[in-house]
Protein backbone atom coordinates (compact mmCIF):
# COMPACT_ATOMS: atom_id res chain seq x y z
CA UNK A 1 0.00 0.00 0.00
CA UNK A 2 1.21 3.83 -0.64
CA UNK A 3 1.89 6.61 1.89
CA UNK A 4 -1.69 7.74 3.09
CA UNK A 5 -2.50 10.99 4.92
CA UNK A 6 -4.64 12.00 8.00
CA UNK A 7 -4.93 15.39 9.42
CA UNK A 8 -4.86 15.35 12.98
CA UNK A 9 -8.35 17.31 14.95
CA UNK A 10 -7.09 17.13 18.61
CA UNK A 11 -4.57 18.86 20.74
CA UNK A 12 -2.44 16.47 23.34
CA UNK A 13 -3.48 13.59 21.54
CA UNK A 14 -0.55 10.30 21.48
CA UNK A 15 0.10 9.89 18.12
CA UNK A 16 -0.56 5.60 18.04
CA UNK A 17 -4.07 6.58 19.85
CA UNK A 18 -4.54 8.89 16.91
CA UNK A 19 -3.88 5.92 14.49
CA UNK A 20 -5.88 3.50 16.35
CA UNK A 21 -8.85 5.88 16.36
CA UNK A 22 -8.72 7.40 13.01
CA UNK A 23 -7.38 4.09 10.80
CA UNK A 24 -10.02 1.67 10.68
CA UNK A 25 -9.25 -2.15 11.73
CA UNK A 26 -5.86 -0.73 13.10
CA UNK A 27 -5.25 -1.65 16.89
CA UNK A 28 -3.23 0.67 19.21
CA UNK A 29 -0.33 -2.53 19.09
CA UNK A 30 -0.41 -2.15 15.45
CA UNK A 31 0.09 1.72 15.53
CA UNK A 32 3.03 1.63 17.48
CA UNK A 33 4.29 -0.97 15.38
CA UNK A 34 4.15 1.41 12.92
CA UNK A 35 5.67 4.27 14.17
CA UNK A 36 8.18 2.34 15.95
CA UNK A 37 9.37 1.35 12.42
CA UNK A 38 9.39 4.72 11.00
CA UNK A 39 6.68 4.18 8.77
CA UNK A 40 4.51 7.29 9.58
CA UNK A 41 5.69 10.72 9.79
CA UNK A 42 4.17 14.27 11.25
CA UNK A 43 4.88 17.37 9.09
CA UNK A 44 7.42 15.46 7.19
CA UNK A 45 9.58 13.77 10.63
CA UNK A 46 9.44 10.70 12.30
CA UNK A 47 7.69 11.14 15.51
CA UNK A 48 7.59 8.05 18.67
CA UNK A 49 4.76 6.59 19.44
CA UNK A 50 3.76 8.95 22.92
CA UNK A 51 4.15 12.22 20.79
CA UNK A 52 1.38 14.92 20.95
CA UNK A 53 -0.79 15.56 18.20
CA UNK A 54 -1.47 19.40 17.19
CA UNK A 55 -4.25 20.10 15.68
CA UNK A 56 -3.67 20.25 11.76
CA UNK A 57 -0.49 18.44 11.94
CA UNK A 58 -0.47 16.43 8.28
CA UNK A 59 0.41 12.47 9.13
CA UNK A 60 1.51 10.68 6.56
CA UNK A 61 1.98 6.54 7.40
CA UNK A 62 2.08 3.93 5.06
CA UNK A 63 0.04 0.52 6.28
CA UNK A 64 2.14 -2.90 4.93
CA UNK A 65 0.93 -5.32 2.27
CA UNK A 66 -1.92 -7.77 3.65
CA UNK A 67 0.05 -11.00 4.72
CA UNK A 68 -1.37 -14.39 4.14
CA UNK A 69 -3.11 -15.98 6.32
CA UNK A 70 -3.21 -19.45 5.50
CA UNK A 71 0.79 -20.72 6.44
CA UNK A 72 0.91 -24.17 5.77
CA UNK A 73 3.28 -27.01 7.42
CA UNK A 74 6.38 -27.81 5.36
CA UNK A 75 8.59 -30.98 6.39
CA UNK A 76 12.24 -28.99 6.77
CA UNK A 77 14.25 -30.71 9.24
CA UNK A 78 14.67 -29.19 12.32
CA UNK A 79 17.70 -29.31 14.57
CA UNK A 80 15.46 -29.15 18.02
CA UNK A 81 17.45 -28.60 21.06
CA UNK A 82 15.13 -27.95 23.54
CA UNK A 83 11.28 -29.64 23.60
CA UNK A 84 8.27 -29.56 25.91
CA UNK A 85 4.70 -29.11 26.23
CA UNK A 86 5.36 -25.27 26.63
CA UNK A 87 8.45 -24.35 24.00
CA UNK A 88 10.69 -25.36 21.38
CA UNK A 89 14.27 -24.58 20.84
CA UNK A 90 15.68 -24.93 17.97
CA UNK A 91 19.53 -24.68 16.14
CA UNK A 92 18.56 -22.21 13.21
CA UNK A 93 20.76 -22.60 10.36
CA UNK A 94 22.00 -19.99 7.97
CA UNK A 95 19.76 -19.55 5.44
CA UNK A 96 16.63 -20.25 6.98
CA UNK A 97 14.51 -17.18 7.51
CA UNK A 98 12.32 -16.90 10.81
CA UNK A 99 8.42 -16.49 9.28
CA UNK A 100 6.87 -15.40 6.04
CA UNK A 101 7.66 -12.09 4.63
CA UNK A 102 7.08 -10.68 1.23
CA UNK A 103 9.49 -12.11 -1.18
CA UNK A 104 9.94 -15.34 1.38
CA UNK A 105 6.39 -16.69 1.41
CA UNK A 106 7.40 -20.32 2.42
CA UNK A 107 9.82 -22.43 3.07
CA UNK A 108 10.70 -20.63 6.57
CA UNK A 109 11.07 -21.73 10.15
CA UNK A 110 7.49 -21.24 11.14
CA UNK A 111 6.56 -23.65 8.27
CA UNK A 112 8.84 -26.21 9.79
CA UNK A 113 7.81 -25.25 13.24
CA UNK A 114 3.77 -25.63 12.11
CA UNK A 115 4.54 -29.68 10.52
CA UNK A 116 6.72 -30.46 13.73
CA UNK A 117 4.25 -28.73 16.41
CA UNK A 118 0.93 -29.48 14.69
CA UNK A 119 -1.34 -26.68 16.35
CA UNK A 120 0.74 -26.15 19.31
CA UNK A 121 2.17 -23.07 18.56
CA UNK A 122 1.18 -19.57 20.37
CA UNK A 123 -1.61 -17.34 18.35
CA UNK A 124 0.03 -14.44 20.06
CA UNK A 125 1.97 -13.35 16.96
CA UNK A 126 -1.19 -14.15 14.25
CA UNK A 127 -1.15 -16.53 12.27
CA UNK A 128 2.07 -15.41 10.09
CA UNK A 129 4.34 -15.89 13.34
CA UNK A 130 2.55 -18.43 15.56
CA UNK A 131 5.02 -19.12 18.23
CA UNK A 132 7.93 -16.93 17.17
CA UNK A 133 9.36 -15.13 20.21
CA UNK A 134 11.66 -13.38 18.90
CA UNK A 135 13.43 -13.41 15.67
CA UNK A 136 17.38 -14.07 14.14
CA UNK A 137 18.47 -12.75 10.85
CA UNK A 138 18.38 -15.09 7.62
CA UNK A 139 22.12 -15.12 7.80
CA UNK A 140 22.60 -15.36 11.31
CA UNK A 141 22.83 -19.31 12.61
CA UNK A 142 21.58 -20.57 16.19
CA UNK A 143 19.02 -20.63 19.07
CA UNK A 144 15.88 -19.63 18.62
CA UNK A 145 13.25 -20.24 20.88
CA UNK A 146 9.14 -20.43 20.22
CA UNK A 147 5.97 -21.03 22.55
CA UNK A 148 3.67 -23.59 22.13
CA UNK A 149 0.79 -22.01 24.03
CA UNK A 150 -0.20 -18.08 24.65
CA UNK A 151 0.40 -18.33 28.26
CA UNK A 152 4.07 -19.45 27.92
CA UNK A 153 4.66 -17.07 25.06
CA UNK A 154 3.66 -13.85 27.48
CA UNK A 155 6.40 -15.49 30.07
CA UNK A 156 9.11 -15.52 27.58
CA UNK A 157 7.91 -12.06 26.44
CA UNK A 158 8.18 -10.47 29.81
CA UNK A 159 11.90 -12.21 30.10
CA UNK A 160 12.66 -10.14 27.02
CA UNK A 161 11.54 -6.98 28.47
CA UNK A 162 13.04 -7.38 31.77
CA UNK A 163 15.96 -9.01 30.06
CA UNK A 164 16.09 -12.21 32.21
CA UNK A 165 15.96 -14.25 28.37
CA UNK A 166 19.51 -13.82 27.88
CA UNK A 167 21.03 -14.51 24.88
CA UNK A 168 24.25 -14.80 24.11
CA UNK A 169 26.23 -14.27 20.31
CA UNK A 170 29.91 -15.11 18.62
CA UNK A 171 30.98 -13.33 15.50
CA UNK A 172 33.88 -12.09 13.98
CA UNK A 173 34.91 -8.54 12.90
CA UNK A 174 36.79 -6.95 10.98
CA UNK A 175 39.93 -5.59 11.95
CA UNK A 176 41.35 -5.85 15.97
CA UNK A 177 39.43 -4.03 18.37
CA UNK A 178 41.90 -2.22 20.97
CA UNK A 179 40.36 -3.32 23.87
CA UNK A 180 39.51 -6.27 25.04
CA UNK A 181 35.54 -5.69 26.34
CA UNK A 182 33.21 -2.57 26.11
CA UNK A 183 29.81 -1.96 26.08
CA UNK A 184 28.37 0.09 23.01
CA UNK A 185 24.66 1.75 24.08
CA UNK A 186 23.08 3.62 21.28
CA UNK A 187 20.00 4.04 19.97
CA UNK A 188 18.97 2.29 17.16
CA UNK A 189 15.92 3.11 14.58
CA UNK A 190 15.25 3.30 10.60
CA UNK A 191 17.84 4.33 8.32
CA UNK A 192 16.82 8.07 7.47
CA UNK A 193 17.19 7.25 3.95
CA UNK A 194 17.28 3.54 3.23
CA UNK A 195 14.18 2.29 5.12
CA UNK A 196 15.69 -1.54 4.85
CA UNK A 197 18.66 -0.49 6.92
CA UNK A 198 18.78 0.30 10.71
CA UNK A 199 20.93 2.52 12.03
CA UNK A 200 22.44 4.81 15.06
CA UNK A 201 19.87 7.10 15.38
CA UNK A 202 20.22 9.57 18.80
CA UNK A 203 16.93 11.67 18.33
CA UNK A 204 14.36 9.11 16.91
CA UNK A 205 16.09 5.74 17.90
CA UNK A 206 15.01 3.05 20.98
CA UNK A 207 17.24 1.87 23.66
CA UNK A 208 19.97 -0.69 22.52
CA UNK A 209 23.08 -2.22 24.51
CA UNK A 210 25.34 -4.48 23.29
CA UNK A 211 27.83 -5.76 25.44
CA UNK A 212 31.35 -7.44 23.72
CA UNK A 213 34.23 -9.04 24.77
CA UNK A 214 37.12 -10.60 23.00
CA UNK A 215 37.88 -14.51 22.72
CA UNK A 216 40.45 -14.42 20.06
CA UNK A 217 42.29 -12.08 17.95
CA UNK A 218 43.63 -12.99 14.30
CA UNK A 219 45.47 -11.13 11.77
CA UNK A 220 42.85 -10.17 9.21
CA UNK A 221 39.61 -10.16 12.22
CA UNK A 222 38.65 -10.24 15.78
CA UNK A 223 36.41 -13.05 17.53
CA UNK A 224 34.08 -11.77 19.82
CA UNK A 225 31.21 -12.30 22.16
CA UNK A 226 28.09 -10.42 22.71
CA UNK A 227 25.54 -10.29 25.16
CA UNK A 228 22.25 -8.78 24.18
CA UNK A 229 20.71 -6.06 27.49
CA UNK A 230 18.18 -4.97 24.16
CA UNK A 231 16.89 -6.89 21.13
CA UNK A 232 16.68 -4.39 18.31
CA UNK A 233 17.15 -5.29 14.14
CA UNK A 234 19.97 -5.81 13.46
CA UNK A 235 21.35 -4.18 16.73
CA UNK A 236 24.54 -6.24 16.83
CA UNK A 237 25.49 -5.67 13.54
CA UNK A 238 24.31 -1.89 13.89
CA UNK A 239 26.61 -1.42 17.16
CA UNK A 240 29.79 -3.21 16.02
CA UNK A 241 29.71 -0.88 12.59
CA UNK A 242 29.37 1.67 14.64
CA UNK A 243 32.81 1.87 16.87
CA UNK A 244 34.71 0.54 13.30
CA UNK A 245 34.37 -3.14 12.86
CA UNK A 246 31.07 -4.36 11.24
CA UNK A 247 30.52 -8.40 11.36
CA UNK A 248 32.79 -10.25 8.54
CA UNK A 249 30.50 -10.55 5.55
CA UNK A 250 28.21 -7.71 6.28
CA UNK A 251 27.98 -6.61 3.27
CA UNK A 252 24.89 -3.88 4.75
CA UNK A 253 26.61 -2.76 7.45
CA UNK A 254 30.43 -3.52 6.02
CA UNK A 255 32.60 -3.80 3.07
CA UNK A 256 29.69 -4.49 0.20
CA UNK A 257 32.60 -7.30 -0.87
CA UNK A 258 31.34 -10.55 0.30
CA UNK A 259 33.53 -12.67 2.52
CA UNK A 260 34.61 -15.98 0.67
CA UNK A 261 32.07 -18.51 1.38
CA UNK A 262 29.98 -16.78 3.77
CA UNK A 263 26.26 -15.88 2.68
CA UNK A 264 26.32 -13.17 5.21
CA UNK A 265 27.23 -11.89 7.97
CA UNK A 266 29.55 -13.61 10.58
CA UNK A 267 26.77 -14.43 13.77
CA UNK A 268 26.12 -17.38 15.13
CA UNK A 269 23.40 -17.43 18.29
CA UNK A 270 25.24 -19.30 20.75
CA UNK A 271 23.68 -19.48 24.05
CA UNK A 272 20.27 -19.09 25.39
CA UNK A 273 19.15 -18.82 29.16
CA UNK A 274 15.41 -18.54 30.29
CA UNK A 275 13.37 -18.86 33.24
CA UNK A 276 11.27 -22.20 32.31
CA UNK A 277 7.89 -20.61 32.44
CA UNK A 278 6.08 -23.55 34.28
CA UNK A 279 8.29 -25.11 36.22
CA UNK A 280 10.12 -21.80 37.32
CA UNK A 281 13.86 -23.47 36.45
CA UNK A 282 16.69 -21.69 34.72
CA UNK A 283 17.32 -23.20 31.40
CA UNK A 284 20.62 -23.29 30.04
CA UNK A 285 21.07 -24.03 26.51
CA UNK A 286 24.29 -24.36 24.53
CA UNK A 287 24.72 -24.98 20.62
CA UNK A 288 28.22 -25.82 18.90
CA UNK A 289 30.10 -23.14 16.27
CA UNK A 290 28.46 -24.36 12.88
CA UNK A 291 31.38 -25.77 10.47
CA UNK A 292 31.41 -22.63 8.36
CA UNK A 293 32.21 -20.31 11.69
CA UNK A 294 35.14 -22.84 12.53
CA UNK A 295 36.13 -22.50 9.06
CA UNK A 296 36.09 -18.83 8.84
CA UNK A 297 38.22 -18.81 11.95
CA UNK A 298 40.65 -20.26 10.24
CA UNK A 299 40.67 -17.76 7.26
CA UNK A 300 41.82 -14.73 9.37
CA UNK A 301 44.12 -16.93 11.36
CA UNK A 302 46.79 -15.96 8.24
Amino acid sequence: MGPQTLIADRAGERADAFLARTVPDLTRSAAQRLLEEGAVTVNGAAVKKNYKTNPGDQVVFTLPDPEPIDVQPQDIPLDVVFEDDDVIVVNKPVGLVVHPAPGHPDGTLVNALLYHCGSSLSGINGAIRPGIVHRIDRDTSGLIIAAKNDRAHLALAAQLQDHSLARVYEAVTVGGLKEDSGTVNAPIGRHPVDRKRMAVDWKNGRPAVTHWSVLARYALGTHVECRLETGRTHQIRVHMASVGHPLLGDTVYGSKKPWPGLAGQCLHARRLKFVHPSTGKLVELECPLPDWFRRVLRQVDR
